[in-house]
């Protein structure tokens, strides 16, 4: 936790009300998401109760499983349930984009993409779990399943996936995304809690909020007293229609509230980043997209050793990228990095526009920048720079100290012999730059599948599908 997150946290409890900590919205909200709210079988790994989904808050679609316990049952819906999902997932493939690529062929990728929101990161757990005991299914054979489970199976696997790399916006969990945007007065643990975390947010802490027959738990697991006193007699009396209706109650009002967070969410204007992160997102899609026409097989259970290097190393790309934009995005979360010595805002005190380094041929135009400032600057001198205001352009600290920070523009003035116009900073304007750089980072270096050393297991076999790659503890 950061320390103006702790402080705002304190200034929570103490006015009643949660503080905001960002002044815009970090993630992309679809014009037409599917919020997606499951329910699982108390002591149960993978077998779904019910589920509450739809694009619409007025019209939400209940799917429950009378017995989860019976498998025929349990793949019936699920197949119930691709057949929400996968038209809604479909409708975004048709129309797309040729995108150019330097270097490299250019690809089509989708206008939009599908986005579900699910209430929890427990929501996001689940959704990967179901994927994983769907995805390696057979529609023939043996036990098989109805059409479109695997399918199904795979989506899920895919949209679990990207809900955990950094920036993405594919997979939402509402209670992360409204805790990234507001500080309550209790822990993180109890932000979990998404009836609680909205109350804090719009009218203060509520003990209703907690109570479980007001505002049944998010799932996927159902509040106790519910199993033994309305779930357990409506199973017995065999109704399927009594147990749709007792699930019912427990999902209703988390349908409400998801939505109520998006609300609260669309409130806030996108950050200048956004937009850019979701383009990376419809090219996953769309690449996840061709996967499927082209016949790739499922997702393995495992990565071997360098396809999990290279996973590795681009989430942390990622997360660094992601780190940076939110600070540009947003001076609020700028005012951290301030408040540790990686940046600094002040007023513009001097220029020297045209100084330049080096001689004859070599000599490059290096314009000088004096900025006061009041900030602690913890940035030892020769550090790239880089700034909210001008993203394109590049600095160099030179020195700081006594309140005076000298750097100087290294890149983003034009190709003349004096700077762009609005290129330098100007005396009197306000300024930021920090550390925090989005620079391009190259791929890690990896060698190929076929060169694994035999410290990391040695080459991988070629992974084929097959029949026990369905079989779990839970089946």
């Amino acid at each position: 936790m950061s320390l103006l997150t702790s402080l705002a946290r304190l200034r929570a409890i103490d006015e009643g009300v949660a503080q905001p900590i960002a002044t815009v919205r970090h993630c992309h909200l679809s014009a037409r998401p599917m919020v997606f709210i499951p329910l699982k079988l108390s002591g149960e790994a993978a077998a779904p109760l019910a589920a509450m989904l739809g694009t619409d808050p007025a019209e939400p679609r209940l799917l429950a499983v009378a017995q989860p316990r019976n498998r025929d049952l349990r793949f019936a819906w699920t197949a119930d349930l691709a057949g929400v999902l996968l038209p809604y997932v479909a409708g975004f493939t048709a129309e797309t984009e040729t995108v150019e690529r330097r270097g490299a062929d250019p690809y089509e990728r989708a206008l939009d993409a599908p986005q579900l929101i699910v209430p929890n990161r427990a929501g996001v757990a689940f959704t990967r779990l179901l994927g994983r005991s769907t995805r390696f299914r057979r529609t023939d054979g043996p036990f098989p399943v109805p059409e479109g489970v695997p399918l199904l199976g795979r989506w899920l696997t895919y949209f679990a996936e990207r809900a955990a790399y950094p920036g993405s916006s594919l997979m939402l969990a509402a209670t992360d995304e409204l805790a990234r945007h507001w500080a309550s007065g209790q822990s993180a643990l109890e932000d979990a809690n998404l009836a609680a975390l909205l109350a804090w947010i719009t009218d203060g802490p509520d003990d209703a909020a907690e109570d479980p027959l007001i505002w049944p738990p998010a799932g996927p697991a159902t509040d106790p007293g519910f199993d033994a006193e309305v779930l357990a007699p409506a199973m017995e009396s065999g109704s399927a229609e009594r147990i749709a209706e007792a699930l019912r109650t427990q999902l209703e009002p988390t349908w409400r509230l998801v939505w109520r967070a998006v609300e609260l969410l669309r409130g806030l204007e996108p950050g200048a980043s956004v937009a850019q992160r979701w383009e990376h997102d419809r090219g996953s899609f769309s690449g996840m997209t061709a996967q499927l026409a082209e016949g790739a097989p499922p997702q393995a259970r495992r990565d071997g050793a360098v396809a999990a290097a290279a996973r590795l190393s681009r989430m942390e790309r990622a997360q660094a990228a992601y780190e940076v934009q939110r600070a540009y995005d947003d001076p609020l979360v700028m005012a951290e990095y301030r408040l540790t010595g990686e940046a600094f805002a002040g007023e513009v005190v001097d220029t020297v526009p045209g100084n330049t380094e080096g001689e004859g041929r070599s000599r490059k135009l290096r314009p000088l920048v004096t900025v006061k400032t009041d900030d602690p600057v913890r940035i030892p001198p020769g550090t790239s720079l880089g700034t909210p205001e001008r993203r394109g352009q590049g600095a160099e600290l030179v020195s700081a100290g006594d309140g005076l920070v000298t750097l100087k523009i290294t890149k983003g003035m034009g190709r003349g012999k004096t700077p762009a116009p609005g290129a330098v900073p100007e005396i009197g304007e306000r300024v930021c730059y920090s550390s925090l750089t989005d620079e391009f980072q190259g791929a890690a270096a990896l060698p190929e599948p076929e060169a694994t050393p035999w410290t990391h297991g040695g080459p991988p076999r070629p992974y084929e599908p097959a029949d026990e790659d369905a079989r779990e503890e839970w089946s």
